[in-house]
């Protein structure tokens, strides 16, 4: 029935326990952020320097398991390859997902 001083102080909300509840919050975002947002971002990076600079004579992969070399670069965002002799198509840049064999550059 009586209440103690120590109940009696912990009953009076405060400034710093609206903000303890948020610091989790925040600890929850920065870990996403490491641990999500910024190796995506790194890999995207990756995928776009490697799309630009590929040349007439690599050897790539597309998205759908198809390996080509490409045979012309178009500057609309596609790409030009042969699957097999003779046999050319159209590729968009973006579904290229590896190259295997990088030509050297003409001198």
């Amino acid at each position: 029935m009586f209440v103690t001083p120590a109940f009696a102080q912990t009953a009076a909300p405060g400034v710093s326990s609206a903000l303890g509840s948020f610091i989790p919050l925040i600890l929850i975002f920065g870990i996403m952020y490491f641990l999500l947002i910024r190796p995506q971002q790194k890999k995207l990076k990756e995928h776009r320097a490697m799309v630009e600079a590929l040349r007439r004579g690599d050897q790539v992969v597309t998205q759908g398991g198809i390996i080509a070399k490409i045979t012309k670069v178009q500057e609309d965002g596609m790409v030009e390859a042969e699957i097999a002799e003779g046999v050319r198509v159209k590729i968009l840049r973006s579904t290229i997902t590896q190259v295997m064999s990088k030509t050297e550059p003409a001198a």
